[in-house]
């Protein structure tokens, strides 16, 4: 029985997870609405709200769980990457719940989790598979060899797609967060620009910082342009990359399965580009609210550290420019 935590940037999230898949609780404060008069999260803004709710929040997880903290087998935090002070929130909370009741303490990469938010939506889903990570700080291609055995395929160099979404979206003046946005309403555009595709043919890197600026000169040079027509074809520009890179890489290398993880998994054009491969490929991507930054995955992945006696001290400290290379 773990108890998970996640405040790596603007959701306060906690779980409970019972053994590797069932989930007894998963309650997630969103702090869109603070921060949408912003234009975007501010991190001390953003780490009051943690303060002001954490606490709450966890009493509601373990009321729904109908178990006590005395119940719980150990505690598992998200410790990076994030803003710094949201994750201090977390990971100083995590560690009062253990040193108190005297469980284990459990340090999860928060990139580690979107992918193991896979196996909830999929307990029979095993490695090896091909995964898309796709956040609003984050994009890569990963070689997933084995549960704790990650390879980088490709990364971005620059912006990653949900921050590119973010920026366009404030770009036309259509509020935050971008990505939800500009996958509404785009269902109802037309695709009529052909915005350039940044290293579509060259390796599994990414670079969207290009295509950003591509549709900032075009709104300067054609404002008579519908910002629902912009929206839906720097969506179809993103989205053609993402797919055209992993797909071609997992054929390339003979693995049927590809996994969809982070935020950017829930955008439909995305789901449905991807879907056209089903005849050759087996993919897999959970439901939306297993997308975005919740603590059940935190404790999915904890899990896998668990019962492999993968145990942090009181000692473990925040990492807010965490890679994939520390698990």
């Amino acid at each position: 029985m773990i108890f998970g935590v996640e405040t790596s940037c603007d959701e306060t999230a906690v779980a409970i997870l019972k053994g590797k898949d069932q989930l007894l609780s998963n309650l997630v404060y969103s702090q869109i609405d603070v921060h949408k008069i912003f234009g975007g999260v501010v991190p001390e803004v953003a780490a009051r709200k943690h303060v002001e709710v954490l606490y709450k929040l966890s009493l509601k997880a373990f009321e729904e769980a109908q178990i006590t903290p005395n119940d719980i087998d150990a505690v598992s935090v998200s410790f990076g990457p994030g803003l710094i002070g949201a994750l201090l929130i977390g990971v100083s909370f995590a560690k009062g719940i253990s040193l108190s009741l005297g469980k284990p303490l459990i340090g999860v990469n928060h990139l580690m989790g979107h992918i193991y938010a896979n196996f909830l939506e999929f307990p029979k889903l095993k490695p090896p598979f091909v995964t898309l990570l796709v956040s609003g700080g984050h994009t890569a291609i990963l070689l997933v060899k084995d549960y704790l055995d990650f390879e980088i395929i490709g990364e971005t160099r620059d912006d990653a797609a949900g921050e590119a979404f973010d920026k366009v979206a404030r770009i036309l003046d259509l509020g935050y967060p971008g990505g939800p946005v500009i996958d509404e309403i785009s269902k109802k555009a037309q695709k009529l620009y052909d915005f350039p595709r940044p290293l579509y043919n060259k390796g599994y890197d990414f670079s969207f910082s290009g295509l950003k600026t591509s549709v900032l000169y075009f709104v300067r040079d054609y404002p008579e342009a519908k910002k629902e027509d912009i929206a839906a074809s720097f969506q179809e520009a993103i989205i053609d990359t993402l797919v055209y890179k992993v797909t071609k890489f997992a054929i390339k290398e003979n693995i049927k399965d590809i996994v969809i993880a982070g935020g950017v998994a829930a955008n439909s054009l995305l789901r449905e580009k991807l879907n056209t491969f089903k005849d050759k490929l087996n993919i897999y991507y959970p439901r939306q609210s297993l997308c975005t930054d919740n603590a059940a995955m935190i404790c999915r992945a904890g899990y896998e550290k668990y019962i492999r006696n993968m145990f942090d001290t009181l000692d473990l400290d925040v990492v807010p420019n965490l890679g994939l290379s520390k698990i």
